[in-house]
């Protein structure tokens, strides 16, 4: 444990000294510039009352989200998992069926430690076990009935991946011809507009209810809202508070969430066109380099992130990054993931605002230097 928090250190060290990066970790910040972010944050209404259980900044940040989203009602959750646990069970009890189909990768089967049916009493069935986006043929064909289709768009485990925007189409159809309401795990919704070529409103559309984190994307402290139809919001209130998240005070990530909408959702366009900029310069190097075997996943990313494979083990892959950012002050790659069979590693790349300016020539040379500490 000691070696782990260690290794950890020098990581994020190594990370906050770098000058040139794809994107800027979330481990990075420390509580003097977190506490400085929200100040400017406040900008003109420093004076503004803090709230209580939810009112003013955080109704502030809850109008804003469900404007954006196209939809009537959102409320603020502090974290995403308490979010989605509530919306399932919310359509749950209004659909009077438990089942919820989803994929096995998705968020509450890999990430929310058995929630969907050790809290809210749920089971789930696995619209397929496949690496990718279910179709509608398996949605209609699932064996037994159920009550909600969740969505996770994009689904990050697999690789970030959307379907496109005819196949969602075809996926809603095929669900509410299952007489299913349609529920998306919205958590990286909001730079999905470049794949579908639509606008939020168009996407959210689609659904009956959507989650959106407030952190991942738009750099936020925490939390997340659920937007859909005004009835389904009150009611989800009132689980919120069930739940345990009817937090006295939440302004610090309502500041930071308001913040972060207005920073970084009009610059996901040009983070996902970068990002296509990045996979195909790395595609080269790799080949030009005589790598054996790599994959970046999908080819052409879907968003500003992606996943790159290589046959090496995690660690050792974890080692030249870090040394190439103590050395360099580079970071080209964080840390790597054993992943497949063995000998498999997998790291996810994001492209954000300090990515931007990297060439193909910087991406090339970046990862020359990597690989010579192989």
């Amino acid at each position: 444990m000691t070696d782990d928090l260690e290794r950890k250190k020098r990581l994020v060290a190594a990370w906050r000294g770098a000058e040139r990066v794809l994107s800027r970790s979330l481990l990075e910040p420390t509580v003097g510039e977190l506490l400085a972010e929200l100040t400017a944050a406040a900008g003109e209404g420093p004076d503004e009352p803090a709230d209580l259980y939810g009112d003013g900044v955080v109704t502030r940040l809850e109008r804003r989200v469900a404007e954006l989203l196209g939809m009537e009602d959102a409320a603020f959750f502090p974290s995403g998992t308490m979010a989605q646990q509530v919306a399932l069970r919310c359509w749950a009890g209004r659909t009077g069926n438990p089942v919820v189909a989803l994929h096995p990768m998705s968020h509450p089967e890999r990430w929310e430690g058995g929630a969907v049916s050790l809290v809210s009493g749920l089971r789930t069935a696995a619209v397929t076990d496949e690496p990718r986006q279910p179709t509608a043929s398996e949605v209609r064909e699932l064996a037994e009935p159920f009550g909600t289709l969740m969505l996770e768009l994009p689904l990050r485990d697999a690789g970030f991946l959307l379907p496109s925007w005819e196949e969602l189409e075809e996926l809603v159809a095929a669900g509410r011809d299952r007489d299913a309401v349609i529920h998306f795990d919205g958590a990286r919704l909001w730079e999905s507009t470049e794949w579908f070529g639509r606008g939020l409103p168009e996407i959210a559309g689609l659904a009956d209810s959507v989650y959106v984190s407030l952190y991942k994307s738009l750099g936020g402290i925490s939390g997340a809202c659920l937007a859909g139809p005004a009835s389904l919001i009150a009611e989800a209130r009132v689980w919120r508070h069930r739940y345990g998240g009817q937090v006295f005070r939440q302004f610090p990530q309502a500041l930071s969430g308001l913040a972060g909408l207005e920073r970084e959702l009009p610059m996901l366009p040009s983070y996902v066109a970068q990002a296509g900029v990045v996979a195909e310069a790395l595609r080269s190097a790799f080949v030009s380099a005589g790598v054996p075997w790599f994959r970046i996943n999908p080819e052409v990313p879907h968003t500003h992130q992606f996943q790159v494979w290589l046959p090496y083990e995690a660690e050792c892959l974890t080692e030249a990054g870090l040394r190439q950012a103590e050395e360099t002050g580079t970071v080209l790659f964080r840390r790597w993931h054993p992943q497949g069979p063995a000998g498999l590693a997998m790291t996810e790349l994001e492209v954000t605002r300090p990515g931007l300016s990297w060439t193909p020539q910087d991406i090339t040379e970046a990862t020359t230097a990597f690989l010579a500490r192989l």
